[in-house]
């Protein structure tokens, strides 16, 4: 195997098994051959052959064309078994549902899940509790403590605990929640987001008030300026990231099962909305592999070689990643019975990408290009017409996804396909440690910079991108002197001896403006079944302007969501430069 430095780095850290003496036991390869061997055995329940099956899923993963989400690579084919990424779990006005939904919790993150809670359930601070004619806390104080316990969980668990708090626009105590990362300590385990509804956002276009609702009694509370409302939502994400928009009258409207509820929630990085007590298996395939070099004949004495994508290569990974992602359904271990009921009712999987910004490189394609958003969409449409077609045909030999009757799929049109195995077939998931392992570049993500350090899993790691070393070896400008001088600096301006046609091409996120960032989410989500994760990276300089654009952006491009983060806006910042304006 051709494991990247950085790669085995991580892969010693976290992902192989160790004795109980801590004690790395197997290698990166008897690793593939542990997940292939579990996900492959549940080919034997459709009366498929486990072996056929087991050496496909090994070449695919052992090659870096293809991954799974981190709890399948570190759980499958162990006792605890659990291999699903997202999670989501309700939080109803009880204090039993309220801490049936902690130690469910509980357990999903010591099994390496991260699990999403809408708060907006829960009665408002200060109102009535006739139980005990006391008053009410509200959802922030509930938040503190399912923050606690994840860092005492996180100590023991696979990997570092990671929650998603929501709160709808319209509940009584938003501005405190909108607020409370403000404070740096609070809520260390949480990403945070507001469900916008379309009513918030037309308030907003009118320059008027909206209503409040108490969602105990569903009364009216109070009305607030929309205006002012989102003002504070910008002052918040500029200061600290948080929180993120999630548009959940949108995501309602993608629900493929509406006839079991509303969607009320997202997992940690927001790719992932799903119903109460729903989870989902993702896995993203490593799109700088599927390039080929085509050599096209200029002249009878000149023939020029470029790369091009392998579209039928491209087509078979989907098909192979599908069933790959349906069967890990079938042999994962559930920590709650009724998460077990709702992923085996809708058979959610969600097949992403990474290495885009790598893929573009290698094409000649700039990032923040009308050619890559056009590329964008063509490849993620491609993708997820391959994967609906491999899902229909796993449901012409395994049955439809027991939840199809009632589902937005109940049609004619796929009907006579046989219908789908699968409610959600494609999601964009951040790829964090999974594109460390594959060595490229992370989900649809652009370069962070050309050479830097980055802590992971309290690792340092160093990273220079390995095509600029190629080209700068190719066009002749390659020297020590140059790369050391790239490292400190990031980014290719002010390099005279580096060619303009490479700057152009090596462009990193601080250099793209928020608008391209969200047309390249835009241009994905188009074809994406589930939601995009993508951080729209803003310059320290960025002003509170720049923040409120980027997020009404976001809504008029049809974006499901959006996180920005203000580059030095938080303290840790794990990327360090000498520079980044």
């Amino acid at each position: 195997m051709n494991l990247s430095e950085n790669a085995l780095k991580v892969l010693r850290t976290r992902y192989l098994l160790r004795d109980e003496q801590g004690i790395i036991k197997e290698t990166p390869e008897e690793m593939f051959h542990r997940v292939a061997n579990a996900v492959a055995s549940a080919e034997l329940i459709y009366g498929g052959s486990a072996e056929e099956w087991e050496v496909k899923f090994y070449d695919a993963m052992s090659n870096l064309l293809f991954l799974p989400n981190t709890p399948a690579l570190i759980n499958a084919g162990k006792d605890l078994g659990q291999l699903a990424a997202c999670f989501v779990l309700p939080v109803d006005d009880s204090m039993m549902s309220i801490f049936d939904s902690l130690k469910n919790a509980a357990l999903i993150l010591q099994s390496g899940g991260g699990t999403g809670f809408s708060f907006s359930h829960l009665r408002p601070r200060a109102d009535v509790v006739k139980s005990t004619g006391g008053i009410a806390s509200g959802p922030v104080s509930f938040m503190r403590i399912y923050n606690t316990a994840t860092e005492v969980i996180k100590q023991g668990g696979a990997r570092r605990g990671a929650n998603m708090g929501i709160l709808r626009i319209d509940h009584p105590d938003i501005l405190e929640f909108i607020k409370i990362k403000q404070h740096a300590e609070e809520l260390l385990n949480f990403n945070i987001s507001v469900a916008v509804t379309d009513t918030f956002m037309e308030a907003f276009k009118n320059n008027s008030e909206y209503a409040l609702l108490n969602p105990r009694s569903n009364n009216i509370t109070g009305h607030l300026k929309a205006k002012d409302v989102f003002s504070e939502i910008v002052e918040s994400a500029w200061e600290t990231g948080d929180p993120g928009l999630v548009f959940i009258d949108r995501i309602n409207r993608d629900n493929p099962t509406p006839q079991l509820g509303k969607i009320e929630s997202t997992n940690p990085c927001g790719e992932q909305p799903l119903l109460p007590y729903e989870s989902c298996v993702l896995g993203s395939i490593n799109l700088s592999k599927v390039v080929k070099e085509v050599r096209s004949q200029k002249s009878e004495v000149r023939s020029e070689e470029k790369n091009e994508i392998d579209w039928d290569f491209l087509a078979n990974l989907v098909h192979l990643a599908v069933r790959f992602l349906d069967n890990t359904i079938d042999v994962n271990k559930y920590p709650v019975p009724e998460i077990e009921k709702m992923h085996k009712g809708n058979r959610k999987i969600g097949l992403g990408v990474m290495g885009w910004a790598d893929l573009l490189i290698k094409l000649g394609i700039r990032y923040n290009s009308p050619k890559a958003y056009k590329l964008a969409r063509e490849v993620m449409s491609y993708i997820r017409n391959h994967a609906r077609n491999a899902s229909s045909e796993l449901a012409g030999q395994r049955g439809t996804f027991p939840n199809f009757k009632g589902s937005i799929y109940d049609t004619p049109e796929f009907s006579l396909k046989g219908g789908l195995r699968n409610a959600t077939t494609t999601t964009i998931a951040p790829t964090g440690t999974l594109s460390l392992i594959a060595d490229c570049s992370s989900g649809i993500e652009p370069l962070f910079a050309i050479a830097y350090k980055r802590l992971v899993l309290e690792t340092e790691l160093y990273e220079i991108h390995p095509y600029f070393i190629e080209i700068a070896n190719q066009r002749g400008f390659y020297s020590p002197e140059l790369i050391e001088r790239v490292s400190k600096k990031g980014s290719l301006r002010g390099f005279k001896e580096i060619p303009h046609n490479v700057k152009r091409l090596f462009v990193t996120s601080h250099e793209i403006s928020p608008e391209a960032h969200i047309e390249v989410q835009a241009a994905f989500q188009e074809y994406t079944d589930n939601a995009v994760s993508k951080t729209i990276n803003l310059k320290h300089r960025a002003t509170r302007d720049d923040v409120a654009s980027a997020f009404l952006l976001a809504y008029e491009k049809g974006c499901k969501g959006i996180t920005v983060f203000r580059y030095g806006s938080k303290p840790g910042t794990l990327v360090k430069l000498d520079e980044v304006d």
